[in-house]
């Protein structure tokens, strides 16, 4: 049992949700991502999704895609961001997972990839543009290194397929609670809330929801019938409007607690 499923398995027993947060490693710089990390624990942040920058992303939006840009251009890339997952375990056991497209595992090589991962404390794997029947080959590597592999479920998923992807995801299946990319939303619709409740008919596993959520009200809904909350570009956001500021990691850090104490009321 890795430190994702370890994570649920406690807040089950508390009866709480997850709050999960995604920020792009190396924005704006990657010593500010580890401080970042070991702070949003201080906060209660739950899991950390950390974001492999690429030119060319699937589902991200334009406020994530310029976050990859910025990466990008300080020289961040897949040994560097695994080299700060390793120094961060020296100081923190919140459970990470990389969200990456294909590409620069492809390039990596996938076993090579793997091993790193478990090497450096990485717990779960998240890649928006291969689906379970192309990542055998890569889910097996994974299961052998105790690292899980998380898998999409979408608003226009059919219940074939949401039964394919919640079978093939470890650690916990990530439900898109909008159709496009990722983004802001104003407000969570009740067909988002009940069609998490549809498929966690269909599995045992976490179902946490994530693209467009940004506001208390909106993690306080979601959190409702999820078994956890993730928040991305809204994060994201908050750290480029503090860039260059020294006070950026407790001024995201304010706002992302703002977000982790609805979920708790909602839980």
């Amino acid at each position: 049992m890795n430190r994702i499923e370890q994570k649920f398995k406690s807040l089950k027993a508390q009866k709480r949700k997850a709050f999960i947060a995604f920020i792009t490693a190396g924005d704006p710089d990657l010593k500010t991502t580890a401080e970042l990390v070991t702070a949003f624990e201080g906060v209660g942040v739950d899991i950390i999704e950390l974001g492999i920058p690429f030119s060319d992303p699937l589902a991200d939006g334009p406020t994530i895609q310029a976050s990859y840009l910025r990466a990008l251009k300080k020289g961040t890339n897949v040994k560097k961001i695994l080299e700060t997952v390793k120094d961060l375990r020296r100081k923190t056991s919140v459970p990470i997972a990389l969200m990456s497209s294909y590409n620069p595992i492809l390039r990596f090589g996938e076993e090579k990839f793997v091993k790193a991962c478990a090497d450096a404390g990485v717990d779960g794997l998240i890649i928006p543009d291969l689906p379970p029947e192309e990542a055998k080959n890569l889910r097996r590597l994974a299961e052998g290194q105790d690292i899980a592999t998380i898998f999409f479920v979408a608003p226009t998923s059919l219940d074939e397929r949401i039964r394919a992807n919640t079978k093939a995801s470890s650690g916990f299946v990530y439900y898109v609670s909008l159709t496009g990319i990722t983004g802001t939303q104003k407000a969570i619709a009740q067909s988002v809330v009940k069609q998490i409740k549809h498929i966690k008919r269909m599995t045992s596993k976490p179902v946490c929801a994530g693209f467009g959520i940004s506001t208390p009200q909106q993690v306080k809904d979601i959190g409702c019938a999820a078994d956890g909350v993730i928040v991305g570009s809204a994060i994201v956001k908050n750290i480029q409007e503090h860039r260059g500021r020294r006070d950026l990691v407790s001024k995201v850090s304010r706002y992302v607690s703002t977000l982790v104490k609805a979920l708790n009321c909602a839980a």
